[in-house]
């Protein structure tokens, strides 16, 4: 029933019985049509003038009214169609969103035509079919179409195969087979020339006509099929439409990268700044070479996508989609906005492919900041700061436990040991699945340091308690390092009268007293001690090998005064707490996991259960000993704390006896964590920690740059994170980028970030990918 009949009812209903209603009970006592039969073609329109008019499987090409090509839809020589779609696609006078569509092809599938012809020539676009070989035999081919042609169907082909699995084609390539000898056994009919519509009139000025190559091409054109490669590198055929048939081997991110566009308010362009100091750290140039130049423009848009997802405070991959903004695809300078899945599988995918990508990208960009931290040094010492950083872990899966000093506990999670230059600034971290002791990894990260600095320089190490051990230290002193660390107690309390120096740290005033009588023992010689006597007569004692003064050494471990800011050792820790909650340390990123290898050992979990009884069954003696001794004799309670001290003291043996038989380590197969216990792999997570070390790296100077001009030096980086968010309106010249940024800011923070801007227009920063390499000027919009 019609809309416009259940309308007369509804009408007739109502008690209003006209003219309509009767109109309507006639058609349908008539079964007259309601709608006209539909035209015998199809216009597909790319432009005012242009379109496709397509009559059954014949498409033909219309510009300005005249016919400038045609095609065959069921065809498998798609060469025709191709040259054509990418020779108009040169014109500037066509969207090519619009024009794939005319076409019946992809827009991504358009612009991989257009980089191959960029790439090849027209000529390229009529290879022979490549990819995968079809699984077919001609002898079988010849069986399913005889028995297609006695009236089978084919589902008698696919069952007709052997049982093994092995042996069998999937039903799908049955029925493409199928189709294919429907195709040639039932030829298209012949269709009334495309001349002979509408669009076929007379020829008008300034009318589109092909080239002489593309005539040579269509002479050319007979029995080829193209192919275009994916992201993947996989070359796919063509299917009807232009459309790959795998969903599978679709480009990972669909978009080629696009000149830089203005005019218009762009959102979030303030993280063009971000990009371009991330650019001149290296990351795009170390990333292109580890990757070796795989997919340039696609790894290029997905670094910028998650540079400027962290740059407005998103932290992690996932923060890509609050790109898509209209003018998300203006800031990337890409085709549209990447999803956040689209980016992973791009990075996943180049990470299978290109066989330890990750630690090279890795390894390059920690030598670039090792470099860059020892240029920035005063002195000619490379001073670096380590130590170890929990990611604690809440997921399904079953992982190690580590110590996190904050909870005072063992949590599952990962251990990271990071890396930090005297500034605060990350230049590399190291995870370690297994929590190692801090002395475990001293020793390989000063050798990675000696490795990216080269044997003539002078490194020195600061750390905690945690590395204050005698063999350790005696390992660093050997291997020609410096160091500087807390010494552990228990250490001699020395009169107040032989501390003879003062230095101020962090506001408060310390008296110390330097001493050659730190005796390793065994022969292992001495160490230089530096003993702090606070204003509340609290000692704390340094230990160092190193030529710097005592005054540069406390400076380095503990901090000073002239900074006003957090110095010394507690600038990691503050790092650790602002890597995470700005840039997203402690995100998992990559889910995926393995199951460790036979023969690792781990802590035996029933042995640290046992040991835990036995702690909690000898606190129950303590309690039940403590309420006998306040008990009077004769006491009627003393019956139920005496059973109760007897259950302990039971419990206590039995442990005991059990306890030696139950090792404290254990490999992972002998344990109840067998086939339970993995760890996550962390390939993709390497890349975006590299990505955040560099991002945090570019803040730090521009927070440096910035604070001097700043009522509150502290809200520096506050400020930073306004100027990455704020839009603003891009201008595109032939000498120069000009953006006006429009940053939610007061006015003295106005003024300071018209200082940070001048300052960065002097250094003439540059896009990445950016062909015409113009330099970026940045200025405020007037309020």
């Amino acid at each position: 029933m019609t809309r416009g009949y259940a309308a007369a009812l509804k009408f007739d209903r109502l008690g209003n019985f006209g003219p309509v209603a009767v109109v309507w009970r006639a058609m349908e006592a008539l079964s007259l049509p309601l709608q006209e039969s539909p035209p015998p073609y199809e216009v597909r329109r790319f432009s005012n003038d242009g379109s496709v008019v397509v009559r059954g499987s014949t498409s033909s090409v219309f510009i300005g009214g005249t016919m400038i090509g045609e095609f065959d839809e069921r065809d498998p020589d798609r060469g025709r169609r191709n040259v054509l779609a990418v020779t108009l696609a040169k014109s500037d006078e066509f969207h090519l969103g619009r024009l794939a569509s005319a076409f019946g092809i992809t827009d991504e599938y358009l612009r991989q035509l257009r980089r191959k012809e960029e790439a090849e020539g027209l000529g390229s676009l009529l290879l022979s079919k490549q990819g995968k070989e079809s699984k077919v035999t001609a002898e079988q081919r010849a069986a399913w179409c005889t028995l297609f042609a006695a009236g089978g169907m084919p589902i008698d082909a696919y069952r007709s195969q052997p049982r093994s699995k092995n042996k069998r084609l999937s039903y799908a390539t049955v029925w493409r087979v199928y189709e294919k000898w429907q195709r040639d056994a039932s030829p298209a009919s012949s269709e009334p020339s495309a001349e002979s519509t509408p669009e076929a009139t007379a020829p008008v000025a300034g009318q589109l006509t092909l080239p002489s190559t593309l005539e040579r091409v269509h002479d050319q054109a007979d029995g080829v099929e193209t192919t275009v490669t994916n992201a993947s590198g996989k070359s796919v055929s063509s299917g009807k439409g232009g459309a790959t048939p795998d969903e599978d081997a679709e480009d990972i991110v669909p978009m080629a990268g696009q000149p830089v566009r203005g005019g218009k308010m762009v959102q979030h362009v303030g993280c063009w700044i971000l990009l371009a100091l991330v650019k001149e750290l290296g990351l795009h140039e170390e990333a292109n070479r580890a990757f070796e130049s795989q997919h340039v423009d696609g790894l290029r848009i997905a670094l910028d996508a998650v540079i400027c997802a962290l740059a407005i405070y998103q932290r992690c991959v996932e923060g890509v989609r609050r790109l898509a903004t209209p003018t998300g695809a203006t800031l990337l300078r890409a085709e549209r906005v990447p999803s956040a899945n689209g980016v992973r599988k791009l990075l996943g995918r180049l990470l299978e492919r290109v066989e330890g990508g990750a630690t090279a990208l890795d390894a390059c960009i920690a030598e670039r900041l090792m470099a860059r931290a020892r240029t920035c040094s005063d002195d000619n010492l490379a001073v670096f700061y380590v130590d170890n950083h929990l990611r604690c872990y809440t997921g399904k899966h079953v992982v190690r436990k580590g110590w996190r000093m904050q909870d005072k506990r063992v949590l599952p999670g990962a251990t990271d040991y990071y890396v930090h230059d005297e500034d605060g600034r990350p230049v590399f971290r190291i995870p370690v699945a297994s929590h190692d002791s801090l002395t475990s990894w001293l020793s390989p990260i000063a050798t990675r340091l000696r490795d990216g600095l080269g044997p003539g320089e002078r490194i020195l190490l600061a750390f905690d308690r945690g590395g204050a051990y005698a063999k350790q230290l005696v390992a660093l002193r050997d291997a020609g390092f410096e160091f500087v660390t807390y010494e552990r107690k228990p250490y001699p309390q020395l009169a107040a009268s032989v501390f003879e120096h003062s230095v101020v740290i962090r506001g408060e005033t310390y008296r110390f007293h330097e001493s050659r009588l730190k005796n390793l023992g065994a022969g292992r010689g001495r160490l230089r001690r530096i003993a702090l006597l606070a204003s509340d007569g609290s000692q704390i004692n340094l230990v160092a090998i190193s030529t710097a003064p005592a005054e540069r050494l406390i400076e380095i471990l503990m901090g000073d005064e002239p900074r006003k800011m957090p110095s010394g050792r507690w600038q990691q820790e503050n790092a650790f707490k602002h890597g995470d909650r700005r840039w997203g340390i402690n995100q998992l990123d990559g889910r995926r996991v393995e199951s460790y290898p036979p023969g690792t050992v781990i802590p035996n979990p029933a042995r640290n259960r046992i040991d835990r009884s036995l702690r909690l069954a000898r606190a129950a003696e303590g309690d039940a000993r403590s309420s006998l001794a306040r008990l009077p004799d004769g006491d009627p309670r003393r019956a139920a704390v005496e059973h109760d001290l007897a259950s302990a003291l039971e419990l206590q043996r039995e442990l005991e006896d059990l306890r030696p038989s139950i090792p404290k380590h254990a490999p992972v197969e002998d344990t109840e964590l067998a086939g339970k216990l993995v760890r996550h792999l962390g390939t993709l997570k390497s890349i975006i920690d590299v990505i955040r070390l560099v991002c945090a790296n570019a803040e730090s100077d521009l927070a440096t740059m910035l604070a001097p001009h700043l009522n509150r030096p502290r809200e520096a980086k506050r400020v930073i994170a306004n100027i990455f968010a704020a839009p603003g309106k891009v201008a595109v010249t032939d000498h120069a980028i000009h953006v006006r940024l429009a940053p939610a800011a007061n006015r003295s923070e106005r003024t300071a970030i018209e200082q940070l801007l001048a300052a960065l227009n002097q250094r003439n920063l540059t896009l990445p990918g950016d062909p015409a390499t113009l330099p970026l000027h940045f200025d405020l919009q007037p309020l």
